[in-house]
């Protein structure tokens, strides 16, 4: 039951206020905004579903991310009859996906900056910024050769 003057909504305004990954909640007021029993969340990391940071004692400490997954494992098992090691599945392979499309981002960034360095170069090329490049400037390179070269040692030396 809430305190008097709380409801759900405030609890979850409660698990905004701090910073998404940052483990602050003890396991008591993990499973409580949860709504599960404590006990059960022991279980859960037993078995790796949801791993709290910990404290230097050892203590669990539950994150904002943490709850939020907490509550999704016991959807998945309430609502949609997802055994434990299927849930195990689906949040290794949620975590898999969000790696790779971070990367994704990654290298879509590193794509559009060398974009643009390849466009400055051009333009520079062109002449487009400050003094103009004289054709002096400009070394040709020579055509890639497919040619065969025979060396023989002298004779006689």
């Amino acid at each position: 039951m809430s305190a008097p003057g709380t409801d759900g909504r405030e609890r979850r305004d409660a698990t905004r206020a701090v910073a998404d990954d940052a483990p602050v909640f003890v396991i008591s007021v993990a499973a409580e905004l949860a709504g599960m029993h404590a006990q059960t969340l022991r279980q859960y990391d037993r078995l790796g579903l949801v791993t709290p940071g910990r404290t230097p004692g050892g203590g669990r400490r539950y994150s904002p991310r943490d709850v939020a997954l907490l509550r999704e494992v016991q959807r998945l098992s309430q609502e949609d009859g997802v055994n434990l090691a299927g849930i195990k599945r689906i949040i290794d392979l949620e975590s898999q996906v969000e790696v790779l499309q971070q990367r994704v981002h990654e290298l879509l960034g590193e794509l559009e900056d060398s974009e643009h360095r390849r466009m400055a170069a051009e333009s520079t090329l062109r002449g487009g910024f400050g003094s103009p490049l004289r054709r002096a400037d400009l070394v040709p390179m020579r055509q890639a050769s497919s040619a065969l070269v025979v060396w023989r040692p002298r004779q006689g030396r």
